[in-house]
């Protein structure tokens, strides 16, 4: 995946990228939730893992070729493929135990770990009003959360893990993208976990460290069993959704600065509250409109100013 044109426009497809691929993100959230109380955390993801890399390998057979998959960077891959799944295991296991919304919106302080890292790991330069905006987003996600003293439990603990080794995981896209494309990028990380779910199916998916009441060490030790065919869909869509939105976010990081990419990422915000009017039948209130007005205030504020300046 390359953008051809103008530092502009390379600008304007990044943040694209960065606004889409949280929304198609968002639907593996809904998916995982679901899949939660029945299967375990390591077999959901073995099963969204091969239904990605097929896609993958589709998608490379059709822009680029077979070749993108060889790399000279191996040992960077596997530091990133770390980050990511660290992310992907605590921040799951957080969301067994938390309500969807209640978990989007503490992993929402990954954005501003993007922002700060970016100038501390790459150098970059984060002025004034991309600072800004990013505060303004995360006032946003604040507002429409409303987030109360009993929200700091373990499992709140662990999705706070995860906002920060998914701000890692970007930090390493940047140091990749002159030499990695998305979909290498992409297709590495689903090895990993191909490797990594095998290997925990193989020593503890028949169950035999089954049995805690905790949500948490359920959803980790459940023994395996085959899906119900009601439940294809949920492992249909985690397995699209991650290799799209995978995608898109890594292309983003790739063409854009991580502070300029990391305000877009609310854009899956709105999404919380829909899948909540969707499945839980809650519809959002005027304190929430006024966070999503802030949220989508701030990440368009940013797309103005960055296509504007032509900055990449």
């Amino acid at each position: 995946m390359t953008a051809l044109g103008s530092p502009a426009q390379t600008t304007l497809i990044g943040i694209l990228c960065a606004v889409a691929g949280p929304v198609i993100l968002s639907v593996n959230d809904v998916a995982i939730k679901s899949l939660s109380g029945s299967y375990a955390l390591h077999q959901v993801v073995l099963t969204r893992s091969l239904i990605s890399i097929l896609f993958l390998l589709g998608f490379m057979g059709l822009a680029g070729g077979y070749r993108q998959i060889l790399t000279r960077r191996p040992l960077a891959h596997l530091l990133r493929v770390s980050f990511v799944m660290l992310s992907n295991i605590t921040y799951f296991l957080g969301l067994a135990a938390l309500p969807l919304a209640d978990a989007v919106a503490i992993a929402f302080v990954s954005p501003l770990v993007v922002t700060l890292l970016s100038v501390l790991v790459l150098g970059e330069t984060v002025g004034p009003r991309r600072w800004a905006a990013v505060i303004v987003g995360m006032i946003g996600v604040m507002v429409m959360m409303r987030p109360g003293s009993g929200a700091l439990q373990p499992a709140a603990i662990l999705v706070f893990v995860s906002a920060f080794t998914y701000a890692s995981t970007h930090m390493m896209t940047r140091r990749l993208r002159d030499t990695e494309s998305a979909a290498t990028l992409s297709f590495y990380v689903q090895c990993g976990f191909i490797l990594v779910c095998t290997g925990m199916g193989l020593t503890v998916g028949d169950g035999h460290l089954a049995g805690s009441e905790n949500p948490l060490l359920a959803f980790l030790f459940r023994g395996w069993v085959w899906p119900a065919m009601a439940d294809w869909p949920a492992f249909l869509a985690t397995g699209l959704s991650v290799a799209i939105g995978g995608l898109l976010v890594s292309q983003a990081y790739r063409l854009c600065e991580a502070a300029v990419v990391a305000p877009f990422e609310y854009s899956a915000m709105p999404l919380a509250i829909l899948w909540g009017v969707v499945f839980f039948g809650q519809s959002p209130d005027r304190t929430a409109w006024i966070g999503i007005a802030l949220i989508c205030g701030a990440g368009l504020y940013v797309l103005w100013r960055e296509t504007r300046l032509g900055r990449r």
